[in-house]
Protein backbone atom coordinates (compact mmCIF):
# COMPACT_ATOMS: atom_id res chain seq x y z
CA UNK A 1 0.00 0.00 0.00
CA UNK A 2 1.22 4.05 -1.23
CA UNK A 3 2.22 6.15 2.11
CA UNK A 4 -0.62 8.63 2.01
CA UNK A 5 1.08 12.62 1.43
CA UNK A 6 -1.21 15.78 2.66
CA UNK A 7 -0.08 18.87 1.20
CA UNK A 8 -1.70 21.69 3.26
CA UNK A 9 -1.36 24.90 1.18
CA UNK A 10 -1.95 24.80 -2.56
CA UNK A 11 0.67 27.66 -3.25
CA UNK A 12 3.79 27.40 -5.51
CA UNK A 13 5.67 25.23 -2.44
CA UNK A 14 2.90 22.97 -1.94
CA UNK A 15 2.18 22.25 -5.57
CA UNK A 16 5.72 21.68 -6.38
CA UNK A 17 5.61 19.11 -3.13
CA UNK A 18 2.45 17.65 -4.44
CA UNK A 19 4.32 16.57 -8.24
CA UNK A 20 7.46 15.39 -6.77
CA UNK A 21 5.41 13.02 -4.00
CA UNK A 22 3.56 11.92 -7.00
CA UNK A 23 6.23 11.10 -8.94
CA UNK A 24 8.02 9.65 -6.26
CA UNK A 25 4.68 6.65 -6.20
CA UNK A 26 3.53 8.59 -3.04
CA UNK A 27 -0.73 8.57 -2.89
CA UNK A 28 -1.22 12.55 -3.11
CA UNK A 29 -4.08 14.59 -1.70
CA UNK A 30 -3.95 18.17 -1.67
CA UNK A 31 -5.98 20.80 0.37
CA UNK A 32 -6.45 24.40 0.43
CA UNK A 33 -8.71 26.69 2.70
CA UNK A 34 -8.98 28.92 0.09
CA UNK A 35 -9.32 28.72 -3.66
CA UNK A 36 -6.49 27.55 -5.14
CA UNK A 37 -5.49 29.73 -8.62
CA UNK A 38 -6.71 28.02 -11.87
CA UNK A 39 -2.67 27.81 -13.04
CA UNK A 40 -2.27 25.26 -10.36
CA UNK A 41 -5.54 23.44 -10.57
CA UNK A 42 -4.25 22.98 -14.43
CA UNK A 43 -0.94 21.42 -13.00
CA UNK A 44 -2.80 18.80 -10.70
CA UNK A 45 -5.28 17.44 -13.29
CA UNK A 46 -2.52 17.16 -15.47
CA UNK A 47 -0.65 14.92 -12.76
CA UNK A 48 -3.96 13.22 -11.73
CA UNK A 49 -3.60 14.63 -8.24
CA UNK A 50 -7.12 14.67 -6.04
CA UNK A 51 -7.21 17.67 -4.21
CA UNK A 52 -10.25 19.88 -2.72
CA UNK A 53 -10.52 24.04 -1.81
CA UNK A 54 -12.44 26.55 0.20
CA UNK A 55 -11.74 24.39 3.57
CA UNK A 56 -10.37 20.91 4.79
CA UNK A 57 -11.63 17.33 4.76
CA UNK A 58 -10.43 16.71 8.32
CA UNK A 59 -10.70 12.49 8.67
CA UNK A 60 -8.90 12.84 5.35
CA UNK A 61 -6.29 14.67 6.36
CA UNK A 62 -6.18 13.15 9.49
CA UNK A 63 -5.37 9.52 7.82
CA UNK A 64 -2.18 10.97 5.67
CA UNK A 65 1.13 9.56 7.01
CA UNK A 66 3.12 12.62 6.70
CA UNK A 67 1.46 16.16 5.79
CA UNK A 68 3.67 18.79 4.22
CA UNK A 69 2.77 22.15 4.84
CA UNK A 70 2.96 25.39 3.02
CA UNK A 71 5.21 28.05 5.06
CA UNK A 72 1.94 30.65 5.33
CA UNK A 73 0.24 28.32 7.79
CA UNK A 74 0.75 29.51 10.92
CA UNK A 75 1.90 26.55 14.06
CA UNK A 76 -1.35 28.12 15.89
CA UNK A 77 -3.91 27.26 12.88
CA UNK A 78 -6.89 24.68 14.25
CA UNK A 79 -5.71 22.35 11.68
CA UNK A 80 -2.35 22.27 12.54
CA UNK A 81 -2.97 21.73 16.51
CA UNK A 82 -5.16 18.99 15.22
CA UNK A 83 -2.06 17.16 13.62
CA UNK A 84 0.05 17.93 16.36
CA UNK A 85 -2.35 16.13 18.74
CA UNK A 86 -2.83 13.13 16.15
CA UNK A 87 1.32 13.00 16.57
CA UNK A 88 1.33 13.14 12.09
CA UNK A 89 4.73 13.93 10.95
CA UNK A 90 4.52 17.67 9.78
CA UNK A 91 7.11 18.79 7.38
CA UNK A 92 8.05 21.52 5.32
CA UNK A 93 8.29 21.64 1.37
CA UNK A 94 11.84 22.17 1.29
CA UNK A 95 12.84 19.34 4.53
CA UNK A 96 10.80 16.13 1.85
CA UNK A 97 12.44 17.31 -1.29
CA UNK A 98 16.02 17.38 0.22
CA UNK A 99 15.77 13.68 1.01
CA UNK A 100 15.57 12.63 -2.58
CA UNK A 101 18.65 14.64 -4.47
CA UNK A 102 22.14 13.53 -4.87
CA UNK A 103 22.92 17.23 -5.02
CA UNK A 104 24.60 20.10 -2.76
CA UNK A 105 22.58 22.00 -1.71
CA UNK A 106 23.53 26.10 -0.71
CA UNK A 107 21.17 27.57 1.20
CA UNK A 108 20.44 31.05 1.76
CA UNK A 109 18.52 32.84 5.18
CA UNK A 110 18.50 36.05 7.15
CA UNK A 111 15.89 39.02 7.23
CA UNK A 112 17.25 41.37 4.64
CA UNK A 113 19.47 40.42 1.58
CA UNK A 114 18.54 36.70 0.75
CA UNK A 115 17.48 36.79 -2.54
CA UNK A 116 20.59 39.27 -4.22
CA UNK A 117 22.96 37.40 -2.31
CA UNK A 118 20.69 34.15 -3.67
CA UNK A 119 20.68 35.62 -7.20
CA UNK A 120 24.22 36.46 -6.54
CA UNK A 121 25.87 32.91 -5.58
CA UNK A 122 23.55 31.21 -8.36
CA UNK A 123 25.02 33.76 -11.16
CA UNK A 124 28.86 32.53 -9.62
CA UNK A 125 28.10 28.90 -10.21
CA UNK A 126 26.35 29.23 -13.46
CA UNK A 127 29.25 31.32 -14.79
CA UNK A 128 31.64 29.28 -13.64
CA UNK A 129 29.99 26.08 -15.49
CA UNK A 130 28.26 24.71 -12.45
CA UNK A 131 25.19 22.09 -13.20
CA UNK A 132 23.15 24.39 -10.77
CA UNK A 133 19.13 25.12 -10.31
CA UNK A 134 17.87 28.52 -8.57
CA UNK A 135 14.78 28.48 -6.38
CA UNK A 136 13.38 28.27 -2.86
CA UNK A 137 11.56 31.06 -1.27
CA UNK A 138 12.55 32.85 -4.74
CA UNK A 139 10.76 31.51 -7.76
CA UNK A 140 10.25 28.03 -8.18
CA UNK A 141 10.08 25.66 -5.08
CA UNK A 142 13.05 23.34 -4.87
CA UNK A 143 10.22 20.34 -4.68
CA UNK A 144 9.23 21.03 -8.61
CA UNK A 145 12.86 21.68 -9.47
CA UNK A 146 13.94 18.10 -8.32
CA UNK A 147 10.71 16.61 -9.65
CA UNK A 148 11.42 18.22 -13.10
CA UNK A 149 15.33 17.13 -12.75
CA UNK A 150 17.98 16.35 -10.33
CA UNK A 151 21.18 18.54 -9.94
CA UNK A 152 24.80 18.67 -8.80
CA UNK A 153 23.74 21.95 -6.62
CA UNK A 154 20.59 23.80 -6.13
CA UNK A 155 21.21 27.50 -4.41
CA UNK A 156 17.74 28.08 -2.52
CA UNK A 157 16.58 31.09 -0.47
CA UNK A 158 15.25 29.80 2.63
CA UNK A 159 12.50 31.73 4.79
CA UNK A 160 12.15 30.90 8.54
CA UNK A 161 8.81 29.93 7.98
CA UNK A 162 10.75 27.01 5.63
CA UNK A 163 12.49 26.37 8.31
CA UNK A 164 10.15 25.88 11.49
CA UNK A 165 9.06 22.87 9.94
CA UNK A 166 12.60 20.81 9.06
CA UNK A 167 13.73 17.51 10.58
CA UNK A 168 16.54 16.25 8.69
CA UNK A 169 17.14 19.43 6.01
CA UNK A 170 20.71 19.88 5.77
CA UNK A 171 22.88 22.61 3.60
CA UNK A 172 26.26 21.58 2.50
CA UNK A 173 26.83 25.65 2.28
CA UNK A 174 24.79 27.64 4.58
CA UNK A 175 24.27 31.41 4.36
CA UNK A 176 23.01 33.46 7.59
CA UNK A 177 23.38 37.20 6.53
CA UNK A 178 21.48 38.94 8.85
CA UNK A 179 18.52 39.07 11.60
CA UNK A 180 16.58 42.04 12.55
CA UNK A 181 12.86 41.86 13.61
CA UNK A 182 10.36 40.75 11.32
CA UNK A 183 7.83 38.43 10.65
CA UNK A 184 7.16 38.46 14.57
CA UNK A 185 3.57 37.94 14.53
CA UNK A 186 4.66 34.34 13.64
CA UNK A 187 6.92 34.15 16.90
CA UNK A 188 4.85 35.49 19.87
CA UNK A 189 6.31 38.90 19.31
CA UNK A 190 10.18 37.54 20.23
CA UNK A 191 13.06 38.52 17.89
CA UNK A 192 14.91 35.51 19.81
CA UNK A 193 12.15 33.25 18.93
CA UNK A 194 12.34 34.22 15.36
CA UNK A 195 15.97 33.91 15.50
CA UNK A 196 15.61 30.18 16.52
CA UNK A 197 14.08 29.85 13.97
CA UNK A 198 16.92 31.37 11.51
CA UNK A 199 19.62 28.89 13.30
CA UNK A 200 17.94 25.90 12.27
CA UNK A 201 19.59 26.65 8.64
CA UNK A 202 22.73 24.79 10.72
CA UNK A 203 21.35 22.26 13.16
CA UNK A 204 21.33 18.99 11.30
CA UNK A 205 25.15 20.24 9.33
CA UNK A 206 27.86 17.87 9.64
CA UNK A 207 31.83 17.65 9.13
CA UNK A 208 32.86 18.73 6.14
CA UNK A 209 29.77 21.48 5.71
CA UNK A 210 30.40 25.09 5.74
CA UNK A 211 28.44 27.64 7.93
CA UNK A 212 28.99 31.45 6.42
CA UNK A 213 27.72 34.09 8.94
CA UNK A 214 27.82 37.84 9.60
CA UNK A 215 29.85 38.13 12.44
CA UNK A 216 29.08 42.26 12.74
CA UNK A 217 24.93 40.72 13.72
CA UNK A 218 25.15 40.30 17.71
CA UNK A 219 21.78 37.81 17.47
CA UNK A 220 24.11 35.86 15.19
CA UNK A 221 27.63 36.06 17.00
CA UNK A 222 26.19 35.26 20.48
CA UNK A 223 24.70 31.84 19.05
CA UNK A 224 27.54 31.04 17.33
CA UNK A 225 30.45 31.49 19.63
CA UNK A 226 28.30 30.01 22.24
CA UNK A 227 27.29 27.29 20.68
CA UNK A 228 30.26 24.59 21.17
CA UNK A 229 28.49 21.54 19.25
CA UNK A 230 28.96 22.94 15.80
CA UNK A 231 30.73 20.64 13.77
CA UNK A 232 30.81 22.09 10.30
CA UNK A 233 33.49 24.79 9.42
CA UNK A 234 32.72 28.03 10.39
CA UNK A 235 33.41 31.30 7.73
CA UNK A 236 32.59 34.80 8.42
CA UNK A 237 32.43 37.57 7.14
CA UNK A 238 32.46 41.29 8.54
CA UNK A 239 30.99 44.91 7.51
CA UNK A 240 32.10 47.02 4.76
CA UNK A 241 34.60 50.22 5.26
CA UNK A 242 34.53 53.15 3.81
CA UNK A 243 37.83 54.46 2.66
CA UNK A 244 38.76 57.75 0.60
CA UNK A 245 35.09 57.65 -0.17
CA UNK A 246 35.69 54.57 -1.85
CA UNK A 247 33.92 51.64 -0.26
CA UNK A 248 35.79 48.31 -0.23
CA UNK A 249 34.66 44.56 0.99
CA UNK A 250 36.45 43.52 3.94
CA UNK A 251 39.88 42.95 4.35
CA UNK A 252 39.75 38.93 2.99
CA UNK A 253 38.64 39.94 -1.00
CA UNK A 254 40.03 43.56 -0.57
CA UNK A 255 42.70 42.10 -3.71
CA UNK A 256 39.64 41.85 -5.68
CA UNK A 257 38.17 45.53 -5.05
CA UNK A 258 40.71 47.89 -4.02
CA UNK A 259 43.66 48.76 -6.96
CA UNK A 260 47.11 48.59 -6.15
CA UNK A 261 49.66 51.30 -7.45
CA UNK A 262 50.49 50.41 -10.79
CA UNK A 263 47.77 47.71 -11.41
CA UNK A 264 46.27 49.03 -14.06
CA UNK A 265 42.93 47.69 -15.22
CA UNK A 266 43.22 44.18 -13.74
CA UNK A 267 41.24 44.96 -10.98
CA UNK A 268 38.23 46.03 -10.30
CA UNK A 269 36.97 48.89 -7.62
CA UNK A 270 33.80 48.76 -5.73
CA UNK A 271 32.24 51.63 -8.33
CA UNK A 272 32.45 49.64 -11.16
CA UNK A 273 30.50 46.50 -9.36
CA UNK A 274 26.87 46.48 -10.25
CA UNK A 275 25.38 46.30 -6.24
CA UNK A 276 25.05 50.02 -4.39
CA UNK A 277 25.53 50.31 -0.89
CA UNK A 278 26.90 48.92 2.09
CA UNK A 279 24.86 45.96 2.93
CA UNK A 280 25.27 45.08 -0.88
CA UNK A 281 29.39 44.52 0.21
CA UNK A 282 27.94 41.90 2.60
CA UNK A 283 26.00 40.06 0.56
CA UNK A 284 28.55 40.10 -2.09
CA UNK A 285 31.62 38.88 0.49
CA UNK A 286 29.11 35.67 1.72
CA UNK A 287 28.22 34.87 -1.79
CA UNK A 288 32.31 35.07 -2.61
CA UNK A 289 32.88 33.41 -0.09
CA UNK A 290 30.38 30.39 -0.86
CA UNK A 291 32.16 30.52 -4.04
CA UNK A 292 35.94 29.94 -2.67
CA UNK A 293 35.03 27.05 -0.72
CA UNK A 294 32.96 25.38 -3.59
CA UNK A 295 36.22 26.02 -5.69
CA UNK A 296 35.65 28.72 -7.86
CA UNK A 297 38.99 31.04 -8.15
CA UNK A 298 39.40 34.41 -8.05
CA UNK A 299 39.94 35.12 -11.57
CA UNK A 300 36.60 33.86 -13.06
CA UNK A 301 34.75 35.46 -9.63
CA UNK A 302 36.45 38.89 -10.78
CA UNK A 303 34.87 38.43 -14.32
CA UNK A 304 31.66 37.40 -13.22
CA UNK A 305 30.88 39.85 -10.60
CA UNK A 306 31.10 42.28 -14.12
CA UNK A 307 27.86 40.19 -15.45
CA UNK A 308 25.19 40.64 -12.57
CA UNK A 309 22.58 41.91 -12.92
CA UNK A 310 19.63 41.98 -9.48
CA UNK A 311 16.19 41.21 -9.33
CA UNK A 312 13.72 44.24 -9.94
CA UNK A 313 12.46 45.77 -6.82
CA UNK A 314 15.51 46.09 -5.05
CA UNK A 315 17.61 49.17 -5.51
CA UNK A 316 16.84 49.16 -9.40
CA UNK A 317 17.60 51.77 -11.42
CA UNK A 318 14.42 52.88 -13.75
CA UNK A 319 15.34 56.12 -15.23
CA UNK A 320 17.92 58.81 -15.10
CA UNK A 321 16.09 61.50 -16.25
CA UNK A 322 18.03 65.58 -16.40
CA UNK A 323 20.91 64.35 -14.08
CA UNK A 324 17.89 62.81 -11.30
CA UNK A 325 18.00 59.16 -10.57
CA UNK A 326 14.55 57.28 -10.39
CA UNK A 327 15.14 53.66 -8.07
CA UNK A 328 12.56 51.34 -7.57
CA UNK A 329 13.04 49.79 -3.98
CA UNK A 330 10.13 48.39 -3.84
CA UNK A 331 11.04 45.11 -1.96
CA UNK A 332 12.09 47.28 0.92
CA UNK A 333 9.00 46.47 3.51
CA UNK A 334 10.73 47.50 6.66
CA UNK A 335 12.86 49.69 8.23
CA UNK A 336 16.27 47.79 8.51
CA UNK A 337 15.57 47.53 5.03
CA UNK A 338 14.64 50.96 4.43
CA UNK A 339 18.17 52.18 6.69
CA UNK A 340 20.18 50.20 3.70
CA UNK A 341 19.07 51.80 1.00
CA UNK A 342 19.16 55.18 1.97
CA UNK A 343 22.77 54.54 3.43
CA UNK A 344 23.34 53.55 -0.52
CA UNK A 345 23.54 57.09 -1.49
CA UNK A 346 26.05 60.22 -0.95
CA UNK A 347 22.96 62.84 -2.68
CA UNK A 348 20.03 64.91 -1.66
CA UNK A 349 16.90 62.21 -1.68
CA UNK A 350 13.30 62.99 -2.32
CA UNK A 351 11.73 59.85 -0.09
CA UNK A 352 8.63 57.79 -1.44
CA UNK A 353 7.37 55.94 1.16
CA UNK A 354 4.34 54.49 3.17
CA UNK A 355 1.81 51.69 3.18
CA UNK A 356 0.30 49.14 5.34
CA UNK A 357 2.58 49.67 8.87
CA UNK A 358 4.13 46.48 9.55
CA UNK A 359 4.92 48.26 13.65
CA UNK A 360 7.68 50.48 12.09
CA UNK A 361 9.87 51.89 14.82
CA UNK A 362 11.27 54.90 12.33
CA UNK A 363 13.57 56.08 14.64
CA UNK A 364 16.92 53.56 13.48
CA UNK A 365 16.47 55.66 10.53
CA UNK A 366 15.95 59.45 11.99
CA UNK A 367 19.89 60.18 11.40
CA UNK A 368 20.09 59.33 8.15
CA UNK A 369 16.73 60.90 7.08
CA UNK A 370 17.86 64.27 8.25
CA UNK A 371 21.00 63.53 6.75
CA UNK A 372 19.86 62.92 2.94
CA UNK A 373 15.76 63.24 2.66
CA UNK A 374 15.23 66.41 1.76
CA UNK A 375 11.25 65.86 0.44
CA UNK A 376 9.23 62.92 1.66
CA UNK A 377 6.48 62.05 -0.56
CA UNK A 378 3.94 59.47 1.12
CA UNK A 379 2.30 56.69 -0.78
CA UNK A 380 -0.19 55.38 1.52
CA UNK A 381 -3.96 55.84 2.57
CA UNK A 382 -2.68 56.28 6.53
CA UNK A 383 0.38 58.64 6.26
CA UNK A 384 0.10 59.65 10.05
CA UNK A 385 3.00 57.80 12.06
CA UNK A 386 5.44 58.66 8.67
CA UNK A 387 4.81 62.01 9.08
CA UNK A 388 4.74 62.37 12.89
CA UNK A 389 7.95 60.85 12.92
CA UNK A 390 9.51 63.38 10.39
CA UNK A 391 7.79 66.35 10.69
CA UNK A 392 10.19 68.25 12.27
CA UNK A 393 13.53 66.82 9.97
CA UNK A 394 12.04 66.77 6.74
CA UNK A 395 11.14 70.29 5.44
CA UNK A 396 8.47 69.16 2.35
CA UNK A 397 6.00 66.46 3.10
CA UNK A 398 3.33 65.65 0.94
CA UNK A 399 0.57 62.96 0.96
CA UNK A 400 -0.81 61.10 -1.68
CA UNK A 401 -2.79 57.96 -3.04
CA UNK A 402 -1.62 58.32 -6.17
CA UNK A 403 1.40 56.54 -7.78
CA UNK A 404 1.47 59.02 -11.08
CA UNK A 405 1.36 61.67 -8.85
CA UNK A 406 3.99 60.77 -6.07
CA UNK A 407 6.11 60.14 -9.28
CA UNK A 408 5.41 63.94 -10.63
CA UNK A 409 6.03 65.83 -7.68
CA UNK A 410 8.93 64.01 -6.37
CA UNK A 411 10.67 65.00 -10.17
CA UNK A 412 9.32 68.60 -9.35
CA UNK A 413 11.04 68.46 -5.95
CA UNK A 414 13.78 67.03 -7.14
CA UNK A 415 17.41 69.10 -8.90
CA UNK A 416 20.44 67.63 -10.90
CA UNK A 417 22.00 65.13 -9.00
CA UNK A 418 19.12 64.05 -7.10
CA UNK A 419 18.07 60.47 -6.21
CA UNK A 420 14.04 59.93 -6.24
CA UNK A 421 13.96 56.88 -3.70
CA UNK A 422 10.56 54.60 -3.69
CA UNK A 423 11.92 52.44 -0.73
CA UNK A 424 8.12 52.46 1.49
CA UNK A 425 9.38 50.52 4.91
CA UNK A 426 5.49 49.20 4.78
CA UNK A 427 3.49 46.89 3.44
CA UNK A 428 1.64 47.37 -0.45
CA UNK A 429 -1.88 45.68 0.06
CA UNK A 430 -3.41 48.94 1.21
CA UNK A 431 -2.94 50.33 -2.97
CA UNK A 432 -1.65 47.48 -4.81
CA UNK A 433 -1.27 43.78 -4.83
CA UNK A 434 1.93 43.36 -3.70
CA UNK A 435 5.32 44.50 -3.75
CA UNK A 436 6.02 43.71 -7.43
CA UNK A 437 3.17 45.69 -8.41
CA UNK A 438 4.00 48.42 -6.52
CA UNK A 439 7.16 48.27 -8.16
CA UNK A 440 6.31 48.08 -11.48
CA UNK A 441 3.58 50.80 -11.71
CA UNK A 442 6.35 53.09 -10.24
CA UNK A 443 8.43 52.15 -12.98
CA UNK A 444 5.46 52.49 -15.53
CA UNK A 445 4.15 56.21 -13.87
CA UNK A 446 8.34 57.00 -14.55
CA UNK A 447 8.12 55.56 -18.06
CA UNK A 448 4.96 57.55 -19.22
CA UNK A 449 5.68 60.81 -17.62
CA UNK A 450 9.35 60.62 -19.16
CA UNK A 451 8.33 62.20 -22.46
CA UNK A 452 6.50 65.21 -20.66
CA UNK A 453 9.45 65.46 -17.88
CA UNK A 454 11.70 65.65 -21.31
CA UNK A 455 9.07 68.48 -22.73
CA UNK A 456 9.52 70.68 -19.69
CA UNK A 457 13.41 70.22 -19.54
CA UNK A 458 13.24 71.34 -22.95
CA UNK A 459 10.93 74.69 -22.71
CA UNK A 460 13.40 75.41 -19.81
CA UNK A 461 16.51 75.19 -22.03
CA UNK A 462 14.79 77.20 -24.24
CA UNK A 463 13.63 79.61 -21.61
CA UNK A 464 17.48 80.25 -20.39
CA UNK A 465 18.67 80.95 -24.16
Amino acid sequence: MKEKVIILGAGESGIGAAILAKKLGYEVFVSDAGMIAPKFKTELAKHKISYEENGHSETEILSASEVIKSPGIPEKAGMIQKLRNAGIKISSEIDFASRYTKGKIVAITGTNGKTTTTLLTYHLLKEAGFDVALGGNIGTSFARLLAESDHDYFVLEISSFQLDDIHDFRPQVALLLNITPDHLDRYNYDVNQYAKAKFRIFENMLQGDTLIYNADDELIAKEINHNSDLKMWQESFSEAFVRDEELLIPAFFSPLFDQPEGAGNNWLTFNELPLKGKHNAMNMSAALLAATRLGIDYAMLKESLKTFKNVAHRLELTETINGIEFINDSKATNVDAVKYALDAFNTSLIWIAGGVDKGNDYSEIAELVKAKVKGLICLGKDNEKLKTAFSETVSFIYETEDINDAVLTAYHLAEKGDVVLLSPACASFDLFKNYEDRGDKFKKAVAENLSSFKKKIERKLINTL
